[in-house]
């Protein structure tokens, strides 16, 4: 699915899980937006915690963890601030709403991966959504997108964790782009994609130019550079400009209508190109940009999981159900299989 499709899909996941929240618990939304953390440690069918930021895996794009249970626990990292707790316990709390109701979880039926991108992507929007009132965003953001001291006068003025801003924030880039928060040693502390292939939390961004201007200056600076992704990929050429945050850098990178620019061309795409292939067991056709089966050279089809390798054990087509079996669902030279004889 194409980033910018799954953005607007998750955005009316988000909406759907808003009055969802509201038939659950009637006015929650206001008290998290005062305090998520607080609120949800008094819901009874909840265990909040702080735990380790080890301890919180990597699964998310915060640093925090939803069990399923019973009994269902939420857990934030404890070397968080209070803003980025609420942001985490916010996040998980989408995951705890849209595993418990069949409804929000209907949207993930057409998902290729089975909805594991749209579930996290509609729990990042979910909780910026409560965070930042509308008001309070369009005040402080441009029609004609954010730049980046735009996202630093909102989250002065909110109070609201960097990362909320930043989610936030990508919902109005005018083009396609990223939205990305780095510490001081120029790791990804958190990325908001728009349109294009989502960042790794925890990758290192620190020597691409412009972000590597800013770190060794003032956290100012603009210019054009490439994102990297995995095993050292380059993305196509983008728009950056950077700004510091109290300790961490916020950077705006777009293809092409730079807010802070009066003209910005499309930059031309010199990026990688996801491989096109049709399944040889299922038929579906996909793009990827996973890693390709040693073997057969085909990365693992999104529908059927399999990449082009036969099976490992031979099936046979029972002629009577006409389903394919294992060999052992079969008596020697029989057609039908065990259930069918």
């Amino acid at each position: 699915m194409v980033n910018y499709i799954l953005a607007a899909t998750a955005r009316n996941q988000a909406t759907a899980m808003l009055a969802e929240l509201e038939t659950h618990a009637p006015g929650a939304a206001q008290r998290l937006a005062r305090s998520a953390f607080t609120e949800l440690q008094t819901w009874p069918e909840l265990t909040v915690d702080l735990v380790p930021e080890a301890r919180t895996g990597s699964r998310c794009s915060v640093a925090g963890a939803y069990d399923f249970g019973p009994p269902a626990r939420i857990s934030v990292a404890d070397a968080a601030s209070r803003a980025r707790r609420d942001f985490t316990a916010m996040h998980e709390l989408g995951h705890h709403l849209q595993k418990n109701s069949f409804d929000l979880m209907a949207a993930f039926e057409s998902q290729s991966d089975g909805g594991l991108l749209l579930e996290d992507a509609a729990c990042d929007t979910f909780a910026a959504e409560i965070l930042l009132p509308t008001p309070l965003v369009d005040h402080h953001l441009d029609a004609a997108g954010p730049t980046a001291p735009d996202i630093v006068e909102l989250w002065r003025a909110s109070g609201a964790s960097r990362m909320a801003v930043c989610v936030r924030a990508v919902q109005h880039l005018p083009a396609p782009g990223h939205i990305l928060l780095l510490d001081t040693g120029g790791q990804v502390v958190f990325a908001a994609s728009h349109g294009l292939p989502p960042l790794r939390r925890g990758s290192f961004q620190g020597d691409i130019p412009t972000i590597a201007q800013a770190r060794a200056g003032q956290g100012r600076a603009d210019g054009r550079t490439q994102v990297r992704y995995r095993d050292g990929i380059l993305g196509r050429e983008l728009h950056a400009q950077t700004a510091p945050m109290n300790g961490y850098l916020v950077a705006v990178l777009v293809t092409d209508s730079a807010p802070w620019r009066t003209f910005t061309p499309p930059t031309k795409d010199t990026g990688p190109q996801a491989g096109e292939y049709i399944c040889e067991h299922c038929d579906e056709e996909y793009r990827s940009f996973d890693p390709a089966c040693p073997v057969c050279r085909v990365p693992n089809c999104p529908e059927c999981g399999r990449c082009s390798c036969p099976a490992r054990v031979s099936e046979h087509l029972c002629q009577g159900c006409f389903t394919l079996h294992p060999p052992a669902m079969f008596a020697d030279g029989a057609d039908r299989c065990l259930d069918c004889s």
